[in-house]
């Protein structure tokens, strides 16, 4: 059964996060995965998290074992490190629910 991710974020670096989202896209794709929803957030009026949430999304793959195998695939990971946790103050997710 496909799942989905409800995802916030604290995007501190534009640039360097869309460089993130350029290079990890075809990693997603190559794990039947892809964004539903993608929000930049101006103002959050209600929040349970003490950091502002300035991008939300939806993500959501297969089934799984494919969500489990692209957040463990080492490409992806190296991925991560150099733009995402260079980028991305705080993260936080809200949901993760059948789709």
């Amino acid at each position: 059964m496909a799942i989905e991710m409800l995802v916030g974020l604290h995007v501190s670096d534009d640039t360097v996060y869309k460089k993130y989202r350029e290079e990890m896209y075809p990693i997603l794709k190559s794990h039947k995965g892809d964004f539903g929803y993608d929000f930049k957030i101006d103002q959050v009026l209600k929040s349970q998290v003490r950091f502002q949430i300035n991008r939300l999304f939806t993500i959501y793959f297969k089934n799984t074992e494919l969500m489990n195998s692209f957040f463990t695939n080492e490409e992806y990971l190296q991925l991560k490190k150099n733009y995402f946790e260079k980028s991305v103050t705080d993260t936080i997710i809200i949901a993760t629910y059948e789709r």
